[in-house]
């Protein structure tokens, strides 16, 4: 049975409940995919810390491809010594990816470590953590929708212009609907400490594209949690990357 196109257009609902407050995390790193020796990699990391996303492959939950028509392309990791490179059956034009990071707490004294709070009773603060990206590699047809398994995404609001510095218009989603106070860095890669810019009650941040390259955007939304014995809340964070063409050589 074929599953619905995930490019299809969408009713834009207004996001219910009450907005977190997002402190330092125990996991600020998250997962984008950047070409390699032009291969698409899988990588784990935030700023310029490329870590190793090889050791980390069992916590992808998730990983699928789209042709520019939105329709599946088999899709799957291959190791390939310290890199996750992605192989497609049939081109792809969008790729996904979904890791569950786990359960993290961090002591009074500053240490995060990998447990919950159950086994924790004294941490200042447990988080669950759930990471998702998306990449446009390859040209659409449709507009990008709402694609499977990513419950936190990133979706560009008309085309994405074509230079730097200019005005790009983004709507963050979560579970199907506009997320109000999420926190967006425009350049993750690049710029990870900047000061966030947060989202409108609509779910709409406007940023200027930072690089004539690759641009790795990232939103943060903080849900209470699942599990509130082990963790106090669950940090979703998502990426969003594409590039830009420099000019010819």
């Amino acid at each position: 049975m074929r599953t619905s196109n995930p490019f299809r257009t969408f009713t834009v609902l207004l996001a219910a409940g009450a907005a977190f407050a997002v402190g330092s995390s125990a996991e600020a790193h998250g997962i984008w995919f950047a070409k390699r020796a032009t291969q698409l990699g899988l990588i784990y990391g935030v700023g310029a810390d490329d870590l190793d996303s090889v050791k980390r492959q069992s916590m992808v939950t998730h990983i699928a491809g789209y042709d520019e028509d939105g329709e599946a392309a088999p899709t799957k990791l291959r190791v390939a010594g310290p890199l996750l490179l992605v192989d497609s059956e049939s081109p792809a034009s969008v790729v996904t990816a979904v890791l569950f990071n786990g359960i993290w707490s961090r002591t009074p004294a500053g240490e995060w470590v990998k447990k919950g709070r159950d086994e924790v009773p004294n941490a200042t603060v447990s988080e669950k953590n759930t990471k998702y990206a998306v990449a446009i590699v390859g040209p659409m047809s449709k507009p990008l929708g709402l694609l499977p398994e990513q419950r936190l995404q990133i979706l560009p609001v008309g085309e994405i212009p074509k230079m730097l510095d200019k005005p790009l218009k983004l709507r963050v989603m979560f579970d199907g609907k506009p997320v109000a106070g999420a926190q967006v860095l425009r350049d993750y890669v690049n710029d990870p400490d900047a000061k966030p810019l947060v989202s409108a009650k609509d779910g709409t941040v406007t940023i200027k594209v930072r690089n004539q390259g690759l641009n790795v955007v990232a939103a943060i939304h903080i849900t209470p949690s699942d599990e509130p014995a082990k963790a106090d809340r669950m940090e979703h964070l998502a990426t969003l990357a594409f590039t830009l063409e420099h000019k010819p050589e």
